[in-house]
């Protein structure tokens, strides 16, 4: 089934997603780390794809269900206000959720702090005492735009709707960290351990989500509880979430329990393996550069229809931009595929380094075709490339040219 949200027409290739379907009441399946498994279908009685329960509150009508696991909201519906609203957020599950019975009294979760002069175990509620924060920031799949790779890498054919802007508050890890005595001499990374349920008989080192980060990460991470302004759901970690601004969105490791600090990187396969940054046709080992920082972006979100005309005259051409782990400097908009540009103009708030930054620009357009590109540039001189980085797994597409669109005017 060709999904039309799933085309860029400046390609001029179709993707497709899916395959069979099979219910997902019932089912025993788990979904492994990102590379190593099969998402479960999700299905709604008529044959379509249903939101699961667990994000059964999402707007169905702005998302596409790619599986149970992995769910993206489709380019015309990020609008033009900064905040991305919670039910419009993308889902991406790295195991199965736990039960939903976690989040009924939050504040009782506990989390095992360990690489600290005094470890020991904390609640929510603890934890509530300690610090507060909040950070609006952009939340990203390390897998978006891998739909536009040629080889076709597995997992999700994500195009743009593996991103959010949101605000996460809790308690900084410094405090935490602080309050604990600090970090135990020799230490180097940060390490978050998700509380999913693992399947058995397994090595958990195989199947389990615990990625570890620099150290000096700790200085902007914080341990979240709330998400926009309400208590953080289960479909995006809750009760308790590792949050490091900056970082792709597989370090923000959901339902976490346990933190520890320490001298080496994680031995989960997640870490040693999956989310690494290795040539197409080769396996991904720790010799290759880990899934970390985030790069500059940015794309048009309106106006975009496909299949659809757009009427002659004036336009506002509108979009997102994100600078990454650094601050954005200014992006621009090329409306013959690439061969001029011109700067944009900025609307909204600017709400931080971590945060993107809704843009437009206005264009008189005659009948015809225009190749619609976007190209951000972020403090620290980083700016969007034309070609993406060609990686095994699809990973930090920020291509300007795979993000570009096709706009027909009449």
């Amino acid at each position: 089934m060709t999904n039309r949200y799933l085309i860029n027409p400046g390609r001029r290739r179709a993707l497709t997603v899916g395959g069979g379907l099979a219910a997902l009441a019932g089912l025993p399946v788990v979904a492994l780390a990102d590379g190593v498994r099969q998402d479960p279908p999700a299905k709604a009685a008529g044959g379509g794809k249903a939101l699961p329960d667990y994000a059964a509150w999402k707007d169905a009508d702005a998302m596409i269900v790619h599986s149970a696991n992995t769910i993206e909201l489709r380019r015309d519906a990020f609008g033009n206000s900064t905040i991305t609203p919670r039910e419009r957020l993308y889902v991406r599950n790295n195991l199965t959720p736990p039960s939903a019975d976690i989040v009924r009294d939050p504040d009782v979760w506990s989390l095992e702090v360990s690489g600290v002069a005094k470890p020991g175990n904390l609640t929510v509620a603890e934890l509530k005492r300690l610090g507060l924060t909040a950070v609006t920031m952009v939340l990203q799949c390390s897998g978006n735009g891998r739909a536009w790779f040629p080889h076709k890498p597995s997992g999700t054919q994500w195009t743009v709707g593996a991103a959010g802007c949101v605000v996460f508050a809790g308690v900084p890890v410094k405090d935490v960290v602080k309050a604990l005595g600090g970090v135990a001499d020799g230490m180097k990374y940060m390490t978050s351990t998700g509380g999913e349920v693992l399947p058995e008989g397994l090595d958990p080192n195989t199947v389990k989500v615990e990625r570890s980060v620099p150290l000096e990460a700790m200085e902007d991470a914080i341990l979240a509880w709330e998400l926009n302004g309400a208590a953080l759901p289960l479909a995006h970690g809750g009760p308790l979430r590792m949050i490091i601004p900056g970082y792709m969105g597989v370090n923000h490791v959901k339902y976490i329990r346990h933190l520890a600090f320490t001298a080496g990187q994680s031995p989960a396969k997640i870490q040693q393996s999956s989310y690494r940054f290795y040539p197409v046709g080769e396996k991904g080992s720790d010799k290759y550069p880990s899934i970390w920082e985030m790069p500059v972006n940015s794309w048009i979100t309106s106006p975009y229809q496909p299949g659809k005309s757009h009427p002659a005259g004036r336009v506002f051409l509108t979009g997102v931009a994100l600078g990454g782990f650094h601050a954005l400097k200014g992006v621009e908009v090329s409306i013959d595929g690439g061969q001029t540009w011109r700067a944009a103009d900025w609307f909204g708030p600017d709400m931080g380094r971590y945060a993107w930054r809704n843009f437009a620009l206005s264009v008189d357009l005659k009948p015809g075709k225009y190749m619609i590109a976007t190209r951000a540039t972020n403090d620290k001189g980083d700016t969007q490339p034309k070609e993406r980085r060609e990686n095994n797994r699809g990973y930090n597409n920020n291509s300007w040219l795979d993000h570009s669109v096709e706009l027909e005017v009449v």
